[in-house]
């Protein structure tokens, strides 16, 4: 190998290093957080449903006949 085509190889070494720094590694961080912020919105979307839905059974009396509760 003769020192152009060293040369040549560490510039294109030099450059991919830089293209994947800090922009690179600022989208990944970014990209890394959104997803988890999607993450917990979805399970608190999944809490407030099922909440919802034990709510919703207790006021047409399906989870009080479950549960044996009687009024009168």
């Amino acid at each position: 190998m003769n020192t152009k085509e060293r040369h040549v190889r560490e510039n294109n070494a030099r450059e991919n290093n830089i293209a994947e720094s800090m922009p690179a590694h600022g989208k990944k961080q970014k990209n890394n957080g959104v997803a988890k912020s999607n993450r917990l919105w979805l399970w608190l979307g999944v809490l407030i449903l099922i909440f919802i839905l034990v709510y919703w059974l207790f006021v047409i009396g399906t989870g009080e006949d479950l549960m044996g509760v009687f009024n009168g």
